[in-house]
Order: structure tokens, then C-alpha cells, then sequence
């Protein structure tokens, strides 16, 4: 037998995070290990349940998703971490990033969009929803075409080879597909 993928949540919405939790239960291959409320409790349970993959809202009351990530990547950098948000948004996809972030979903996805996330981050890959890959394209093209784009993301700081491969995640390619 397989063995059960270990998710954690972080979302300050106690109903949000219950109808998440009641998702992941239906599969037999994840075993949800925690559900909190804050960043500050994210942090304690990367600390003590050590989940594969933790789930988190970018906004929440006290620290945020992106900056709990920072904790969390810097102490646990093996453990998986897909953003959860309601908006796609330039500023938190760049400091997502920044951050070590393994995935960015919005949270009107789909059952199996959020599934196929956590096995596409498990395998040790990006996942990034349609609509934040459409906005990272878009931006770079822009950048390439207009000498415009995100600003947040430094994309001028970036390596033609590194652009190619950023070019290639954002188009939706698998690490073996952008190795080759």
C-alpha cells in the first residue's frame, strides 16, 4: 500500500478550512494531520506533524501565508507548500516565490485541481492554477516584448536560461519535459 500523503491547512475561515478538510477526506491517499487558524499555529505544526504538504491562505489575521511560508521553508524546507488565495494576484505570486512556495491555487478550484496539486507537488514539481500560469506568461511577454512586466519579480535580474525554463513551468511543462 501507498504511502498517505500527510496535508496540513492554515486559513482563518473556520468554514473554509472544515469543507477543505471534509475534501481531502474523501481520498483514501491523504490523511489530513492538522487544521489551524493562524500562521503562528502553521509554524507549530510544520514544527510537531510534520505534513508533506501544507496548505495555506495567503490572508490571514496576524502573519500572513506568505510570510509563515518563509518560517516554515527555513525550518522545514522538505515540506510542501501550496498557497491558497482568492484573487490572483502579481505582488503575492512574486512574494510566493520569493518564499519557496510549491504551488498556487485559487480557491474556487475544482476537487480534482486541488488533488492533482498536492500529487504534482509531491513529485517534487511546480503547480500553479491556469489562471496564475496565464498571468506569469503574460507578464513575461510582456516584460519581453514591451520591457514592462512585474517589477516585484526582478524578471530583468533573470538569465536567459533561467527565462527559458520559467517560460516553460508557467506553459504547464514537467521538470523531466524541461530537462529534456
Amino acid at each position: 500500500m501507498e504511502e498517505k500523503i500527510r496535508v496540513a491547512i492554515a486559513d482563518d475561515h473556520g468554514l473554509m478550512r472544515h469543507g477543505i478538510v471534509m475534501l481531502l477526506e474523501d481520498d483514501q491517499n491523504i490523511e489530513v494531520v492538522a487544521s489551524v487558524s493562524s500562521g503562528e499555529d502553521a509554524i507549530n505544526v510544520a514544527n510537531t506533524r510534520t505534513p508533506d504538504v501544507f496548505l495555506l491562505d495567503i490572508v490571514m489575521k496576524g502573519m500572513s501565508g506568505i510570510e509563515t511560508t518563509r518560517w516554515i521553508k527555513d525550518q522545514s524546507p522538505e515540506i510542501k507548500i501550496i498557497l491558497l488565495s482568492s484573487e490572483v494576484s502579481k505582488e503575492f505570486i512574486s512574494e510566493g516565490m520569493k518564499m519557496g512556495i510549491d504551488g498556487y491555487l485559487l480557491k474556487d478550484c475544482s476537487k480534482e485541481m486541488l488533488f492533482e496539486a498536492i500529487r504534482t507537488v509531491m513529485r517534487g514539481e511546480k503547480y500553479f492554477s491556469p489562471e496564475v500560469k496565464n498571468l506569469i506568461f503574460s507578464d513575461l511577454y510582456l516584460k519581453e516584448t514591451e520591457g514592462t512586466g512585474i517589477p516585484a519579480a526582478r524578471a530583468t535580474d533573470l538569465r536567459k536560461r533561467a527565462t527559458e525554463v520559467l517560460v516553460l513551468i508557467a506553459s504547464g511543462k514537467t521538470i523531466k519535459e524541461i530537462g529534456d
